[in-house]
């Protein structure tokens, strides 16, 4: 899909046709659009074409005519029944008279610029325009990293309860979802850092803020991610001795009650063998006898087991 926006009079237009200044944002292009964009643009079709790789890693490529620019972005994915985070690769390619996106999906990164919820944000200041998306970028990933600190809280809480496996696979999938954040950060910080010193993307003044404040937010991610994987790192092997412990628990009540009802049930099977002269046998209440007996017996165990902390 290829859609093309531009800024006129301040405010974000959608377009049918390619001018100057105007924004190209393709969302899981076909082939054919990527060879049609290429050949109106004169931008290789390869460069194009890698952002929709999703193992393609963060860079910047600098062109005669054009520089590429790629980041990792966050994403979420089903997986097996379960939602996990992802990273896919969004490619941002800036020249003289336009810019153009390409991403595997329709991420809500730049839906906030379509839908024109960025301030201060024009088509044509392309500069500040990957500036704006690199910082909604950085903030994603921060809402997401928190979403992912309650989503391990909660699990946490069903942990202390549990005696299966199912909330350390959650907690499992969660820690993978950080080490894609933690590597990806970190990409993207090579990224910015490479931005800072090229100077075939003009710096200007007035967004000498904003970038600052992408460098920032990227390295507070970059912390979160890092503290958040070492506490949930913690936490798996904790909680898995929490897990083994509650089972051992469970197989101990098990073993006090199968030895309580063993004891009533041995008496009985002595007394259900066919001796002439068994104890009480010919007693006219022999068997009141034999059963408040075994009540009896089984009643001390009981209470020996519980002294003993068994039950």
């Amino acid at each position: 899909m290829i859609e093309i926006y531009k800024t006129e009079d301040g405010i974000l237009q959608k377009r049918d046709e390619i001018s100057e200044g105007c924004w190209i944002a393709m969302t899981n292009p076909l082939a054919s659009e990527l060879l049609d964009i290429s050949e109106r643009t004169n931008i290789d079709i390869n460069h194009l074409r890698s952002p929709l790789d999703e193992e393609e890693r963060a860079r910047i490529e600098v062109e005669d005519n054009y520089t590429v620019i790629l980041v990792d972005i966050p994403t979420l994915e089903k997986a097996h029944e379960k939602e996990r985070y992802i990273t896919i690769p969004l490619g941002i390619i800036v020249s003289k008279d336009y810019l153009i996106t390409v991403c595997l999906e329709d991420t809500p990164i730049l839906k906030y610029f379509k839908d024109g919820r960025v301030r201060d944000f024009y088509t044509f200041k392309r500069t500040r325009f990957i500036l704006q998306i690199l910082y909604r970028n950085a903030t994603t990933f921060l809402q997401n990293l928190r979403t992912i600190d309650r989503k391990s809280d909660e699990i946490e809480r069903k942990l202390h309860i549990s005696t299966q496996n199912s909330e350390l696979i959650d907690l499992l999938y969660l820690e993978k979802s950080l080490v894609y954040f933690t590597t990806s950060l970190r990409s993207n910080e090579v990224v910015l850092e490479k931005m800072m010193r090229i100077e075939s993307i003009k710096r200007y003044p007035e967004d000498e803020d904003l970038l600052e404040d992408v460098i920032i937010e990227n390295k507070q991610a970059i912390e979160m991610a890092n503290i958040y994987s070492g506490i949930l790192s913690g936490t798996m092997d904790a909680f898995a001795s929490i897990i083994s412990n509650n089972q051992n628990i469970v197989m101990k009540f098990l073993a006090a009650i199968t030895i309580v009802l063993s004891i009533p049930t041995m008496i009985a099977s002595f007394y259900g063998m066919n001796f002439v002269e068994i104890p009480g046998g010919k007693h006219p209440y022999g068997f009141i006898i034999v059963t408040l007996a075994a009540l009896l017996i089984t009643v001390i165990t009981v209470f020996i087991f519980r002294k003993r902390k068994l039950f």
